[in-house]
């Protein structure tokens, strides 16, 4: 059965999103067809709205209304230690863990196969940032893939080059809260053996 084209647009669209496949953009679309007019005219809305008055933090790159986000311009976080992530929503889950430091948004990962190399990421921003600034700490706080390991070995060795004294750290690897030995693979068990800690 042919759909209308209105419908198949929007499933279109919706495929084109990380994550939503063809069947899962054409639930969204059936979803939304049950909702009331006003549901969807605040949704359209949303996402027109979505991107007027933002930009990049000048200081970490993380998305702001303002030159300077909420974030670099709060005096009781710890200014000396950045937590270097690849995007913006990395950070959003380092806030909910209750990390008192800033920030550096890198915008990706090096990867070759994409075509991303390092001239593309915010890498010597992040290099400029530790020259004229006091910073104690670099946290490393890349994916633990392959891009995420070269990225951050990438950095280290930036640092190391531009001679910047400051303690440079990867964040800890390992099995995640509540799940089992059993399911884990090797690569994961051997970061959580060279990770442990005295309990």
């Amino acid at each position: 059965m042919m759909l209308p084209d209105s419908v198949e647009n929007l499933i279109n669209e919706f495929a084109k999103l990380p994550g939503i496949g063809p069947k899962t953009a054409a639930r969204l679309v059936f979803y939304l067809l049950t909702k009331p007019d006003h549901d969807i005219e605040n949704l359209g809305n949303a996402v027109l709205e979505l991107k007027k008055n933002l930009h990049f933090c000048k200081v970490c790159f993380n998305i702001a209304t303002t030159e300077v986000c909420r974030i670099c311009e709060d005096d009781k976080r710890n200014q000396s230690q950045i937590a270097v992530v690849e995007e913006p929503l990395d950070l959003i889950a380092f806030e909910k863990s209750g990390y008192l430091g800033v920030y550096h948004v890198l915008g990706g990962a090096i990867s070759p196969i994409e075509g991303v190399g390092p001239e593309n990421l915010r890498i010597s921003q992040l290099i400029s940032r530790l020259k004229n600034r006091n910073i104690k700490e670099v946290i490393l706080a890349t994916d633990p893939d392959f891009e995420g390991e070269a990225t951050s070995a990438y950095i280290k060795d930036k640092i190391s080059q531009a001679n910047i004294k400051t303690e440079v750290t990867r964040i800890a690897r390992g099995l995640p809260v509540g799940s089992n030995l059993e399911y884990a693979d090797e690569v994961t068990i051997k970061r959580s053996i060279e990770g442990r800690r005295e309990y």
